[in-house]
């Protein structure tokens, strides 16, 4: 990626970032073949300072990423999102019309193979209709969504939409791929469309409410701007 990241808030214990997408929060096992630098790599770059990752997000999510300036202070901003005294909310753009609010409340399986407890709140914002066929049918329908993450399970919000039948747009693992390559041919966006938005919270030091907003990524208002060449 080029140019610095954004800083959504900081203070003495804390910076939060807005995490590009297709950016790692911090390489890994699992992520040892991919080269770019990471989130924390581009923080050390940009800062010349060496930060310590609260919560974590998918390479392709971007959003909001929570960092401790010294290591003591992660455990007390972890239990937050242990103890559910975090509020997440993300968008996501899914394939088909999400016609109501509801609760998902669908195990997930952990890194083991071991099923756990997950339940994400959904809430339909706006729908778009696109003469544009997708494969079977003539035209193309997505909802834009408010998804609120109750537990925090690997990749929950991912699996929750595919498991109502409305996968994330860009989601080459649990998505629709007649969707997602419409998206990269029509519209060059291969992109995952899933965005941490906002977080709020007690901060652990000083108990006062902390409101964190992250814009969406540029390539959201393309988006945005095919749909209204191709609305119905």
């Amino acid at each position: 990626m080029t140019g610095p990241i954004d800083i959504v808030y900081e203070d003495n214990w804390l910076i939060v970032v807005n995490k590009p997408n297709n950016v790692l929060v911090h390489h890994s096992y699992y992520a040892r073949n991919i080269e770019d630098d990471s989130l924390l790599q581009l923080l050390k770059k940009g800062l010349g300072l060496t930060f310590y990752p609260i919560n974590r997000l998918d390479r392709k999510t971007s959003g909001i990423v929570l960092l401790a300036k010294e290591k003591e202070y992660v455990s007390l901003f972890q239990e937050l999102f242990e103890n559910q005294k975090i509020k997440k909310i993300y968008h996501a753009l899914v394939r088909g019309h999400v016609m109501d609010k509801m609760v998902i409340d669908s195990p997930v399986k952990n890194e083991r193979g071991n099923y756990k407890e997950a339940l994400s709140k959904v809430h339909p914002m706006a729908y778009y209709n696109l003469n544009i066929p997708v494969e079977p049918y003539p035209t193309s329908r997505y909802t834009l969504l408010e998804m609120t993450p109750i537990t925090g399970r690997t990749h929950q919000l991912r699996i929750h939409a595919n498991k109502i039948a409305h996968p994330i747009i860009g989601d080459h693992k649990y998505g629709n791929r007649h969707h997602n390559r419409m998206f990269e041919e029509e519209f060059k966006l291969p992109n995952l469309f899933l965005h941490s938005k906002s977080t709020e919270f007690i901060h652990p030091f000083t108990n006062e409410k902390i409101e964190l907003h992250a814009q969406l990524p540029e390539f959201w208002s393309r988006c945005f701007e095919n749909f209204e060449t191709f609305k119905v």
